[in-house]
């Protein structure tokens, strides 16, 4: 891999400068670490999860990979968080902006995920990187779904 996923999400906060985040490399890491063979990273960035704009401090660097969203924090003494969102749990994107930054919403089936203080110039890229993985992954996976057989049971 010619570029490191610190490159990139560096990239990312050069290009949208107004974007708050901390500690990059240190979640870059987390990140590089969880990436499947064969998975490659298609777009990054970085944003505070959280529901305020006030929270500053819950830095994360979320990956659109050929396979999933991928999004990882390391925590300042040890450990690490980690959330994969596979293309079956993906219910819905939201993304709106205000003033200044912008949030990002993803539904999932099991919880809600806000990613706040991303600059608002990144809001469509953004969209559009995730929109377009979900429908490629989704419209696989209903190909799957319609090619397998139909099973049925009987009760003797």
């Amino acid at each position: 891999m010619n570029n490191t996923v610190y490159e990139k999400v560096n990239d990312f906060k050069k290009r949208n400068s107004g974007t708050i985040c901390w500690r990059l490399k240190a979640h870059a890491k987390v990140i590089e670490k969880h990436l499947n063979p064969g998975e490659e990273i298609q777009y990054i960035f970085a944003a505070q999860k959280g529901l305020s704009s006030l929270e500053i401090f819950n830095t994360y660097v979320v990956a659109v990979t050929n396979k999933r969203i991928i999004m990882a924090q390391k925590r300042v003494l040890f450990g690490y968080l980690f959330v994969s969102i596979t293309p079956d749990m993906f219910n819905d994107l939201t993304v709106s902006t205000g003033i200044i930054w912008a949030k990002v919403v993803i539904d999932t089936v099991k919880e809600i995920i806000t990613l706040s203080n991303v600059s608002k110039s990144a809001a469509d890229e953004i969209e559009t990187a995730i929109t377009e993985m979900m429908m490629r992954e989704k419209k696989k996976l209903s190909l799957i779904h319609i090619s397998e057989p139909t099973r049925r049971s009987y009760i003797s």
